[in-house]
């Protein structure tokens, strides 16, 4: 058996899935406007388990959004996830949240870059930048937004820029060629290729002292002259 429960938090959206060697096989998710994490989240991993028709022992692994992205619903995902582990003897597979929003647009062949935006405060976001190999030409960071955001590292190439932070930068009328897909939110069911191809790694965290991963130093970007 390879089953591996994916639980993702960091934003609104209250999201899980079930996958088998890397397949989704069965998930649930609910936006909202306000956190319902704490209500709803063991009832969703319960509905799942019933839809995919397995047990917690069942499982190979549990993976978890580990941020950025909400810090009340980072706590809530990650000590979901720490207790099914610690339950099960599980291990635990974090992944970032970026990565995850990302995930399902790289076989689209229609864009040199992939920037996803998380809406933090104000004209703040957390951004990541990936090419269509799934490589990170900008790491994770915390960015105060302006028009020249980005330019100096994506400027030759067409981009999608996607989540909710992205509406954001769209008003800014930035210089690069970009897209837009603002209705975006990190879900479980991309989770799924992801974590596998980590747990064929054997990519585990530590799951005493694992930790979501929370951003708050923000930088403003400038072009590099």
């Amino acid at each position: 058996m390879s089953f591996i429960l994916h639980i993702e938090t960091s934003t609104l959206q209250c999201s899980v899935s079930i996958a088998y060697k890397g397949e989704y096989i069965a998930g649930k998710q609910l936006l909202t406007n306000e956190f319902i994490h704490g209500e709803k989240l063991h009832v969703f991993i319960r509905d799942i388990f019933e839809k995919a028709r397995i047990k917690k022992n069942d499982l190979n692994a549990v993976a978890v959004s580990k941020g950025p992205g909400s810090f009340t619903g980072l706590r809530i995902g990650v000590a979901a996830a720490k207790g099914i582990c610690f339950a099960q003897d599980l291990p635990l597979i974090g992944i970032n949240t970026l990565e995850i929003m990302a995930a399902p647009f790289y076989n689209k062949n229609e864009y040199n870059y992939l920037i996803p935006l998380l809406d933090a405060r104000r004209m703040e976001v957390y951004s990541a930048i990936f090419d269509a190999k799934k490589r990170y030409i900008q790491k994770t960071n915390a960015v105060v937004l302006s028009e020249d955001s980005f330019f100096d590292k994506v400027e030759n190439g067409s981009c999608l820029v996607i989540g909710n932070g992205a509406s954001k930068f769209k008003t800014l009328q930035p210089k690069i060629n970009a897209d837009f897909n603002t209705q975006h939110f990190p879900s479980a069911k991309d989770m799924c290729e992801v974590s596998w191809d980590l747990y064929k790694k054997e990519c585990y965290e530590n799951l005493e002292f694992f930790e979501p991963f929370y951003l708050k130093d923000f930088q403003t970007q400038h072009i590099k002259k």
